[in-house]
């Protein structure tokens, strides 16, 4: 049975994580037709709409199953947004680009969030509500940032260093995709992902936001 905190947990998740979701696959499919490829425009993914991104079980399901189960980590994940990289005008550069553009906009929201958090403390508004918000937004678009980050294919960060390696050795790498995700499951099971890749990352890019934002917090 879900309990009055689980309902509010849920209301104050649930905004920051269709925005964080949403905006991370516009992100990656307004890059690709950017860089020359029309394949998620012409499907309409490239759009702010929530309902073109939602994934059952990775939009609701697990962030849900995450929130109940008071996890340190939030994680989800949206319909991938459909990429022709032969049709990218470079593929090998462009597709870095192109995958770094939806973690890069979790980064912005995170920055968003923690502004709108700082204003809210430093102008004295009580808002329990919005300052919780404010703070679960921070949370998910770091962690959506460091997860896709995973240099694991079908991961963005997977993305990233296939775009990096010599020829053969990405190619290599590219074989690993079907598997990806069961890697990650694996490593998540063993521990690794968050001793070794989340805590890290995530303590380098909570302490990077804060830097770009002392000078908004000295104001105050």
């Amino acid at each position: 049975m879900i309990t009055d905190y689980s309902i509010q947990a849920v209301a104050i998740n649930a905004i920051p994580l269709i925005f964080a979701i949403t905006i991370h696959e516009a992100a990656h499919g307004y890059a690709a037709r950017k860089f020359g490829d029309n394949t998620a425009y012409m499907l309409g993914r490239v759009s702010l709409n929530p309902a073109k991104h939602i994934d059952p079980v990775g939009t609701v399901l697990l962030p849900l199953a995450l929130i109940l189960m008071q996890s340190p980590f939030l994680i989800g994940y949206a319909k991938p947004v459909p990429v022709n990289f032969g049709r990218l005008k470079n593929p090998r550069i462009d597709s870095i680009w192109v995958a770094l553009a939806g973690p890069g906009s979790n980064f912005i929201q995170a920055l968003i969030w923690l502004i709108l958090l700082i204003l809210l403390v430093g102008l004295g508004i009580d808002e329990k509500f919005l300052i919780s918000m404010s703070q679960a937004g921070i949370s998910w678009n770091l962690s959506l940032l460091v997860f896709n980050l995973l240099p694991i294919p079908p991961f963005d960060g997977g993305r990233v260093l296939s775009g990096l390696l010599p020829t053969r050795q990405s190619l290599a790498l590219d074989r690993l995709e079907k598997w990806g995700f069961y890697i990650v499951l694996g490593l998540m099971f063993t521990g690794i992902i968050s001793n070794l890749w989340m805590t890290p990352l995530l303590n380098f890019f909570q302490w990077l936001i804060l830097l770009l934002t002392s000078p908004l917090q000295m104001l105050f």
